[in-house]
């Protein structure tokens, strides 16, 4: 009797661990249809060309947290020290009249990636959100991890 409450507990131990783990590291695969539904813009700002960023509700939850998301990888200097992640090719990206900010993301890697410009990306790391600041974009993934896809 002893023996089987032992192993009824055990068991119960394990699937509580489990599920605690899966929990503890689980990452939110986002797409680009979160990040154009995550944030409102709005003119007004004092500052020429930055738009008001307000992100919804579900998209400020995840302020912090892991996430991954696929895309085209972007090197915007001839130094190769300021990256994104873009919804679109660097030909047809937002700067060039497709779509708005919320089709780029900054990416911030630890070491400096080996990738080209264009490369198709699933890039890992913690999402911060931008509200206030031009020097940079209104969704930015830091300690970034990636792999190309094809």
């Amino acid at each position: 009797m002893f023996i089987r409450k032992f192993v009824v507990l055990k068991g119960v131990m394990i699937v509580l661990l489990v599920l605690f783990f899966q929990d503890a590291v689980s990452q939110v695969s986002l797409d680009w249809e979160d990040l154009a539904h995550g944030v409102e813009f709005k003119e007004g700002n004092s500052i020429p060309g930055f738009l008001n960023a307000t992100f919804r509700k579900n998209m400020a939850e995840l302020e912090g947290k892991e996430v991954t998301l696929n895309g085209y990888f972007l090197a915007l200097d001839a130094s190769e020290s300021a990256y994104m992640l873009s919804k679109n090719p660097m030909a047809s990206c937002f700067f060039c009249g497709n779509g708005g900010p919320e089709t780029v993301v900054e990416l911030r890697f630890s070491n400096p990636p080996k990738f080209k410009t264009d490369d198709v990306l699933s890039v890992a790391g913690t999402l911060l959100l931008n509200t206030d600041d031009p020097e940079h974009c209104y969704y930015i993934i830091e300690d970034a991890d990636a792999f190309t896809l094809k």
